[in-house]
């Protein structure tokens, strides 16, 4: 948590960013703390961060995809 909130000065809780992480409006409104997940925490603690929470991986790639689209990164759950 502490690499998707402290580079942005944010505060968002487990809860809340693993809802994040399957909300398509996270890429259109350019979040920075999912922004910071998809892109900054290795792919292995992301998925574990998925199933921990019940997170739908297919929804959470989606979105990583379009984060990738925004960026041109190629990030972690995307490939």
């Amino acid at each position: 948590m502490t690499t998707v909130n402290a580079p942005y000065g944010a505060a968002v809780p487990a809860h809340q960013l693993a809802a994040m992480l399957v909300d398509p409006k996270s890429a259109s409104e350019f979040s920075a703390p999912v922004f910071a997940f998809f892109s900054e925490v290795p792919g292995s603690i992301q998925k574990q961060f998925l199933k921990d929470m019940g997170v739908d991986e297919t929804q959470a790639n989606s979105v990583a995809g379009l984060f990738a689209k925004l960026s041109g990164y190629t990030l972690p759950l995307t490939t």
